[in-house]
């Protein structure tokens, strides 16, 4: 895969991240998972510096917030309680979802919640709130979002394309079937829909119908000259998973025919990673701006006893996601617990990023199994200050040296194995803001692309230099 162009701008007065071109994103590093038993996570960098976070508590009983200027501090910030469910009648049960967007100056929080005397009749609310920072200040209720069909709805999510905005949302719809459609409406104000939604998806693959028939979840992110819409389906097991609605930004959004579906899954469970039921994304952006950052939910474990939903530990992650040749967008899979990897791309040959085929490492272009090029940076396996590159889907593999060729292999524990995979990080040999891998074992030799093949080789030249020099992404 070819970075063909890192982010830019969060559009925060409009609710939503558009991105510009830019170059290459410099890399980033959180550790997952972000917060336990927080499900359904919404984070925003808003222009005041600090991301403010919202999620789904457990019990189901209240609206949390937290702030920090960094997505990591999220993971220690003080967690206040903005609003609690009713005692009875409406927004009395099941308060679900919610999501913070900042309009026209005031803040507003977007939930679904069923009612004391009928739990399942969940319907859409927003909250409202004046205040220059959303933790001060008083929340106002601004009622239920009122929609054509008064049916079990929830998940909504605004954003602007062209001057206009939107809300999507699930909804059942009796005379579909089963189950939640994916809808779309321009809005008049932050809490009202305007005119005849649109019904843009409707689940009908195999994957978005285990469990039960759901599209729900939606989250939006623009560019490229296409309306990207992430999505959830399936149920919120194992099964739950991501998937993805493209439109072009010279469309009507509102035309149903505007929309592609991906055939498959954007985002599933990964066995090797040990992470199940990846889904109810929104996106954000890194520190620096520059960098595009998918923040979801998932669980660490497959096998659940009982209703999914009365399991409360879905945990909020986060990890930086990239951009294919063509444009779309590339989430890779769930990274494992613990710190997310990074890409190394060819200083020399820009295009081409560090992956493993058949265990061979190399250097290629257009790498669309994103998880094959990315690799986590961790302690080295031989000490002595050096680090070593753990495969992402194969954790437990590393990249090392065997007959000074580079390959991803299991840590079968040996000394020689360790001593293999262990290198000491330099500064760029051609650039000293990139990066080059020496050998602990062989000092001298460096990791090192050659006929696209990757070597533990000693450096002479200005070419070897620069064919041994990364950038990390």
């Amino acid at each position: 895969m070819r970075r063909v162009a890192a982010l830019a701008v969060l559009a925060v007065a409009a609710g939503l991240l558009v991105a510009t071109p830019a170059t290459a994103a410099p890399a980033v590093q959180y550790t997952n998972p972000l917060a336990a038993q927080r499900a359904d996570p919404h984070i925003v960098k808003h222009t005041d510096g600090y991301y403010y976070m919202t999620a789904t508590a457990p019990e189901y009983d209240r609206i949390v917030l937290r702030r920090a200027t960094t997505l990591q501090g999220l993971a220690s910030a003080a967690e206040s309680v903005i609003w609690r469910r009713h005692t009875s009648g409406e927004m009395a049960a099941h308060i679900w979802a919610p999501e913070i967007h900042y309009i026209d100056g005031r803040w507003y929080i977007y939930f679904a919640a069923g009612r004391s005397d009928d739990v399942w009749a969940i319907r859409m609310y927003v909250l409202e709130n004046a205040s220059a920072n959303p933790l001060a200040g008083s929340w106002t209720e601004r009622g239920r979002i009122a929609t054509p069909l008064n049916t079990f709805s929830l998940d909504a999510t605004t954003f602007v394309h062209n001057g206009t905005r939107y809300l999507a949302w699930a909804q059942n719809d009796p005379a579909v079937g089963s189950g939640t459609n994916l809808y779309l409406a321009p809005m008049s104000n932050p809490w009202t829909i305007t005119g005849t939604p649109a019904r843009i998806s409707v689940p009908t693959y195999s994957w978005e119908t285990i469990g039960h028939r759901v599209n729900e979840g939606a989250a939006v992110i623009q560019r490229n000259g296409r309306v990207f819409m992430t999505y959830s389906a399936s149920a919120t097991d194992a099964n739950y998973c991501m998937g993805l609605l493209t439109a072009s930004a010279t469309s009507n959004l509102m035309n149903p025919a505007s929309w592609s579906k991906s055939a498959q899954p954007v985002f599933r469970s990964n066995a090797a990673t040990s992470q199940y039921g990846p889904g109810h994304n929104s996106f954000t952006v890194s520190e620096d701006g520059q960098s595009d950052i998918l923040v979801y939910h998932d669980r660490g474990y497959r096998d659940i006893s009982g209703d999914p939903l009365n399991d409360p530990n879905r945990r909020t992650r986060i990890q930086k996601f990239y951009w294919n040749a063509d444009g779309t967008p590339n989430f890779g899979i769930p990274v494992a617990d613990g710190i997310t990897p990074q890409r190394l791309r060819s200083y020399n040959l820009p295009d081409r990023y560090v992956r493993h085929w058949d265990y061979r490492a190399r250097i290629e272009a257009n790498v669309t199994n994103l998880a094959d090029s990315q690799f986590r940076v961790v302690t080295g396996l031989g000490g002595g200050g050096s680090v070593s590159l753990e495969s992402t889907n194969f954790p437990g593999y590393y990249l090392r040296h065997r007959n000074y060729e580079l390959w991803v292999e299991r840590n079968d524990g040996s000394a020689t194995f360790r001593a293999d995979a262990s290198f000491h990080r330099r500064a760029g040999l051609a650039d000293a803001a990139a990066v080059s891998f020496e050998s602990t074992n062989f000092p001298g030799r460096y990791i090192r692309h050659s006929s696209n093949l990757l070597y533990a080789q000693p450096v002479s030249t200005a070419t070897d230099r620069a064919d041994a020099t990364f950038v990390l992404e």
